[in-house]
């Protein structure tokens, strides 16, 4: 009679890591992280600290200083200088906003498919935003010289009336300002749009046109909530470049005539390197940084808010 015996089967079981295995490897993988964390919070958090703490102070770059309280940011606010840089801030950004996310999404949309010669196209829009800003605003600066091609332009189609000096009105002045960034900058709107439209199906749009719906409702049900990702990004880098110009600015107007073009950065700039009040300086450096700060949240809540609903 033949036996046949088999080898008892040995289960592996898997033994849980100890503590120390999880806090070694744990700090493993944020060793790496360390270095780049410390120089980011020195560079960053650090000296933003440092400098916040001169915003309270007179100090005027050498010697020594006193503690003045609030008596900065007071002067900010009461002076008709002060506010005019913080409501010329805001109409250059909400303004760069609007202007570079309506034409970067129209150009998108139509540079999108069914042009054939899309792709040149998009690298001649694109072509400025790699230029350096006051390269740019140089240029510009020629253009709306009071002889200038803008003028000569407007006289050669009988609208004589329509020609100014541009960058010396006050009135106008700033909105050349803006008619530069928008510019530069709606290349770059484009491509995130564009990258986002890549994502969108055809066959959707399709589908939806079958339905009946016209291009107005296609764009609104269909596209825009497949690229409203592109939008949160193109709105949150416009908003943020806005509140920090400062190139075209300086390169254009210099901030006048009359301080009409005076924004929160040139005068942290004038204020600290050309006058010398370093500690005015920093509360204006200050009240610039809490202000896009506090704008970028509320813009980015809103936002996300609404792509959740969606």
């Amino acid at each position: 009679m033949a036996i046949s015996s088999a080898a008892p089967a040995t289960a592996r079981v898997k033994r849980p890591a100890s503590a120390p295995d999880r806090g070694s490897k744990l700090f493993a993988s944020w060793w790496w992280a360390i270095p780049a964390l410390v120089v980011s919070i020195l560079v960053h958090y650090v000296a933003v600290a440092v400098g916040g703490t001169f915003a309270f102070t007179n100090w005027k770059g050498i010697g020594a200083f006193q503690f003045v309280g609030f008596d900065n940011f007071a002067k900010i606010f009461s002076g008709d200088l002060g506010r005019g840089a913080i409501l010329n801030t805001l109409f250059l950004a909400f303004g760069f906003l609007i202007g570079t996310n309506v034409f970067g999404l129209l150009l998108a949309l139509a540079l999108n498919r069914g042009v054939k010669l899309r792709y040149f196209l998009r690298v001649v829009i694109f072509m400025p935003t790699v230029l350096s800003p006051l390269a740019v605003s140089y240029i510009w600066r020629f253009i709306y010289q009071p002889q200038g091609p803008l003028n000569s332009f407007l006289g050669s189609v009988g609208l004589e009336s329509w020609q100014r000096t541009w960058l010396a009105d006050p009135v106008s002045s700033i909105w050349t300002i803006l008619i530069v960034m928008v510019w530069q900058s709606t290349g770059l709107v484009m491509v995130i749009y564009l990258a986002g439209l890549a994502g969108v199906p055809q066959e959707l749009e399709e589908a939806a046109a079958i339905d009946g719906a016209n291009v107005f409702q296609r764009f609104r049900h269909v596209v825009f909530p497949l690229i409203r990702p592109s939008f949160v990004i193109a709105s949150t880098l416009m908003l943020i470049q806005g509140l920090r110009v400062f190139d075209q600015v300086m390169a254009l107007t210099g901030g006048g005539p009359f301080n009409a073009t005076e924004t929160l950065a040139t005068q942290v700039y004038k204020q600290t390197f050309a006058y010398g009040q370093f500690g005015y300086g920093a509360a204006l450096s200050l009240v610039l940084t809490v202000l896009i700060i506090v704008i970028s949240l509320i813009q980015m809540g809103l936002t996300s808010g609404r792509e959740r609903k969606s």
